[in-house]
């Protein structure tokens, strides 16, 4: 990437122009949506859910920026949950879902094909349903008639860029089942909005690369095809969320993974015809003139300080791809709740990935090819 490329990172003037939608902005109101999502969650009656049993399971259902949400749920209560919590991706919902569980679809836009199959699926067998997303929609509308609750979010921008007004009523309703601690009044959530606001200080589009963390990193990152490795608790869900974020708001590909499960699989890429050991070897070639070798470059999203197993995990990846000539950089959690940690890695890792697109003159926010995919699936 070019000195020129990089010196939009810190331009004002080129990072709106190549951002009119205005992603950044919306990202930056990620500790926003945590307060009003928390309110309307609080608003909302629960009655119908009957909370006071414990379900037998809880399903997310949702696609895309919306379906991320059941992901978090799921990693943050992976520790202390006391039931199953399942993320499904597809139209209607798996065999095993009956009565006894609670069912909650998600859909930023409320009309998501996927999800109001799963949403019908769900009253049709008995399931006890909360939906969540835009308000008088036709996931509202269903989950109110099927005696339901539905919680509304304000949407910002896109599913991607409102991921926390969607988490939020997922983990309040878990809350109040009994399933999930959030402290006194919803403390966690209340420090996990003032550690939001803190990274959207901290990473702002005018601040410059050398005291902004997500302009750093996508600077390391720009021109090679990143390697997202989660360890911990909340580490694996940020290394899927880092992904799915650079192919919608970079427009580039990127590969993630587990710790300790990508040690048994994606480790032997370091050896692979994208790492640097696979370069020609010729030390005495003239390479002025070369372009900058395309090639791995390990991410490591670390959630490990608790945790000796995984902590020795990621030093020893570190060691093995750096032996291998793979850069390495390395993203560490911040805070105390498992939701504020994870905030800690989301909210760094959304604003790189704004970067990354804007880095390369790419607009963020145009998804035409998902929106090409929805035309030819509704002819």
């Amino acid at each position: 990437m070019s000195d020129i490329a990089l010196d939009r990172l810190d331009d004002p003037t080129a990072l709106i122009e190549f951002d009119p939608s205005e992603m950044l902005r919306a990202v930056a109101t990620s500790g926003s949506q945590v307060r009003a999502s928390l309110t309307a969650a609080r608003e909302t009656s629960l009655t119908a859910l009957a909370l006071d049993t414990r379900p037998r399971a809880i399903v997310v259902t949702g696609m895309g920026g919306s379906g991320i949400s059941g992901d978090v749920l799921a990693a943050v209560t992976a520790a202390t949950g006391s039931i199953p919590m399942i993320v499904h991706r597809g139209y209607g919902l798996p065999g095993w879902v009956g009565a006894a569980d609670l069912v909650m679809a998600v859909s930023c836009s409320g009309s998501t094909a996927e999800t109001l199959s799963a949403a019908v699926e769900a009253a049709r067998r008995g399931a006890r349903l909360v939906g969540v997303g835009t308000a008088d929609t036709p996931l509202d509308l269903h989950c109110r008639s099927q005696n339901g609750v539905f919680v509304p979010i304000t949407k910002q921008l896109a599913p991607r860029s409102s991921l926390w007004a969607l988490v939020v009523p997922l983990l309040v309703v878990t809350a109040r089942a009994g399933l999930l601690e959030l402290g006194p009044d919803d403390g966690d959530l209340d420090e996990t909005a003032a550690r939001l606001d803190t990274i959207a200080s901290v990473c702002r589009p005018d601040r410059e690369s050398y005291v902004n963390p997500a302009k750093s990193l996508a600077a390391e990152l720009v021109g090679s095809l990143p390697v997202f490795w989660g360890s911990g608790e909340v580490g694996p869900v940020a290394a899927l969320r880092a992904s799915c974020q650079l192919a919608e708001n970079a427009k580039m590909p990127a590969l993630w993974g587990a710790l300790p499960e990508a040690h048994h699989n994606q480790s032997v890429t370091f050896d692979g015809a994208l790492a640097a050991s696979a370069a020609d070897d010729d030390l005495f070639r003239d390479r002025v003139d070369d372009p900058e070798p395309f090639g791995l470059h390990l991410a490591l999203i670390r959630d490990d300080a608790a945790d000796e197993l995984a902590a020795q995990r990621a030093d020893a990846s570190a060691e093995v791809a750096r032996n291998r000539g793979i850069a390495v950089s390395v993203i560490v959690s911040e805070g105390r709740s498992a939701i504020e940690r994870l905030a800690s890695l989301i909210g760094l890792l959304d604003y790189t990935s704004v970067y990354l697109g804007l880095v390369q003159g790419v607009d963020p926010t145009p998804i035409a090819p998902i929106d090409e995919l929805k035309a030819r699936l509704q002819d």
